[in-house]
């Protein structure tokens, strides 16, 4: 995939992208322009920031040539607008069971610590500590399931990170995906906002997500390469290409006195029926003739055998059904899988089809990659789907979000018929160019059901080879691993149990057991006695739930999570009585309010009791006590409602009093 190797952006922070031979920006020794409303926001940075290896001889897997700058180039993160920090981001604290204190860091000692994804598969985070030097990779996050209502997202806990904020170097991102950068909005400040180091696309990424964000503060992104070399503190950092559904991955190497860190990323390797292809060969040669201390490697689908399915293949059989389907095509992906999603409007072109794109992911990803010079097609290939009836059927593609089943996704309102301009007809293709992420099986068959009932015909993963994982299989992480030969291996990226079984391969590939950690949220793994030892100590770091809230500012405690799930089970029930203070009487008969929990007309029997009741315990407990305590009168009514509804209905709704005084 080709690079763009010149960048301009202007004072709004838009990228416009030219050729290489234009000489419109010096590579060396160029430093910021003064000048704050200047075009030119595209610059080198200076000797600080360490020495630079001399230019690779490889070429780089996704260019067609090499680029010509060597260090990293700062990003602009937008306009110059004072920011705060938005305070919508909050933790559960509630019942935390008391850690054993961190020790401090042991001269000569290597700390990593798994901030996330170990538990997980998302929110990704993960720290390495050396010295006085932290180099913090990836900040992810994970979409909730139904065990936190109401939550957005659910983002690493940095308490670790926020106490030592003054050591951190860098936040190294690996690629753009949501599972590696959707935490920085709301991380960064917290963390001190140190600079960011990340390939072109993937700063893009960042700095287009960051546009959702006004509030806080600006982020220094530095663009890098794979070939760059960065002095960071006392540690030195590489990077290395790596191969997954996004162009611009990377992998990272962390140089220590003992060895090389090496962290993977998300990963899979190119090659040809299990032969792994020359070029994803010498990069992890090269690596091998090195002295790797700590693998870190992703474990995602490490329980399935053999090769994953090459992307290659995927978009040949995208193709050939584009070109044989005769009606329409309603193609449903990721907005994410970039080469996938290039590909089809390329072979659109191609086969002279029209494409109206559906999501607003999925629209802001192909502007991205128009920008940067990944897709290159005639603007004539676009058309909006007001337009699509204007067109012969057999010259339609809809390329939309929502395959996963999402409510408010583009293929979802079309299946609902909710959609204002694309309406389903019998004769139409839905081509599901993705897999089932677990957990969504329900959504997605409510999908292909509402599909279905409209006529169209459905082609998906199960039936079809039209979608490969973007993860290493089984056999792939064997040859990484063989190639890498690391003295020490911490599975990541995955669930606990797929981490066992990355332990149990890394073991068959000779690793030894003494060798291998398998590690949790929050655990402190060390490399001790001048990287001869490995050892995950006993005290731990904070690794409390952290959850993003868009609806409220304040803290989303378990209290709160806890009241969301009972409502969501046994609704609520309000009760409004008017009480005499001079003589604690109730005045009238109390008004009562239930949302969830009883139809009222259907319930006259049970709620004449719940008013008796409610106005014997209001009477009951305000007798004798001058002033009334209205806070034990709620509780004492609170207390006797719970019992009786319960005995009457086994339900447990909140119970809200309201007592007016007069």
């Amino acid at each position: 995939m080709l690079k763009i190797r010149r960048m301009r952006v202007d004072s709004n922070g838009n990228v416009e992208t030219f050729e290489a031979g234009k000489k419109k920006i010096p590579i060396k020794g160029h430093t910021p322009n003064p000048n704050p409303n200047s075009n030119l926001r595209f610059v080198r940075t200076g000797p600080a920031r360490g020495p630079q290896t001399p230019n690779s001889p490889q070429t780089p897997r996704n260019s067609q040539s090499p680029r010509t700058s060597q260090g990293p180039r700062r990003m602009p993160s937008g306009g110059g607008r004072k920011f705060g920090f938005a305070k919508n981001e909050n933790r559960e604290d509630d019942n935390e069971k008391p850690r054993e204190k961190v020790p401090p860091l042991a001269p000569g000692n290597v700390r990593v610590i798994p901030l996330g994804g170990v538990e997980e598969v998302g929110k990704n985070m993960t720290m390495i500590e050396y010295g006085n030097d932290i180099i913090v990779v990836d900040a992810g996050f994970l979409l909730p399931g139904e065990e936190v209502p109401g939550v957005d997202y659910v983002i690493p806990d940095t308490t670790y990170l926020e106490e030592r904020k003054s050591k951190i170097r860098g936040l190294l991102v690996t690629h753009g995906h949501l599972d590696h950068i959707g935490g920085i909005p709301y991380l960064m400040e917290k963390m001190g906002n140190p600079p960011i180091y990340t390939s072109l696309l993937t700063a893009v990424m960042i700095k287009k997500r960051q546009e959702e964000f006004p509030h806080v503060a600006r982020l220094d992104i530095q663009v890098i390469e794979a070939k760059d070399k960065l002095k960071l503190g006392a540690l030195t950092v590489r990077f290395f290409e790596t191969n997954h559904t996004i162009p611009d991955s990377i992998g990272i190497v962390v140089e220590t006195p003992y060895g090389n860190v090496i962290v993977t990323g998300d990963i899979k390797l190119e090659h040809e029926n299990g032969q792994i292809k020359e070029i994803e060969n010498a990069v992890y040669k090269k690596l091998g003739e090195e002295k790797n201390l700590l693998l870190i490697a992703e474990s995602t689908n490490v329980e399935k055998p053999g090769f994953s399915f090459s992307e290659d293949e995927v978009q040949k059989n995208l193709k050939n059904i584009i070109e044989k389907v005769q009606g329409r095509i309603i193609i449903g992906t990721f907005a994410s899988l970039f080469e996938r999603v290039i590909s089809i409007i390329e072979a659109c072109e191609q086969l002279g089809k029209k494409v109206a794109v559906e999501g607003r992911a999925m629209k802001t990803n192909i502007e991205i990659a128009k920008e940067l010079g990944y897709l290159k097609v005639n603007k004539n290939v676009f058309i909006s789907s007001e337009d699509i009836d204007n067109h012969p059927d057999n010259k339609i593609v809809i390329l939309a979000t929502g395959a996963q089943g999402d409510e408010y996704a583009a293929l979802m309102r079309i299946s609902q018929k909710e959609h204002r301009n694309v309406k389903l007809k019998k004769g139409d293709t839905i081509l599901l160019s993705s897999s089932v992420i677990p957990g969504n099986e329900k959504s997605v068959q409510k999908l292909k059901d509402n599909l279905s009932r409209q006529g169209a015909k459905i082609v998906h993963y199960g039936i079809a080879d039209v979608h490969s994982s973007g993860h290493a299989y089984q056999g792939e992480l064997e040859w990484i691993h063989k190639m890498i030969k690391p003295k020490f291996f911490m599975p990541a990226h995955g669930h606990h149990y797929m981490l066992r079984v990355h332990a149990d391969l890394a073991e068959r590939m000779g690793t030894p057991e003494k060798n291998i950690v398998v590690p949790d949220d929050g655990s402190i793994i060390e490399i001790q006695e001048q990287g001869q030892k490995i050892t995950m100590l006993k005290a731990s770091t904070s690794s409390r739930l952290v959850m993003v809230d868009g609806l409220g500012t304040g803290n989303v405690q378990e209290v709160v999570i806890r009241d969301r799930q009972l409502l969501a089970q046994d609704g609520m029930f309000v009760l409004i009585a008017v009480v005499d203070m001079s003589t604690g009487k109730v005045r009238k008969s109390p008004d009562i309010i239930s949302r969830g929990f009883v139809y009222l007309k259907e319930s006259q029997d049970l709620l004449r009791y719940v008013r008796i009741l409610t106005k014997k315990s209001i009477e009951d407990s305000a007798a004798k006590m001058h002033p009334i305590n209205m806070d034990y009168v709620k509780n004492t009514v609170r207390e006797e409602l719970g019992k009786f509804l319960f005995q009457k209905t086994h339900k447990r709704p909140i119970i809200l009093p309201v007592i007016i005084e007069v």
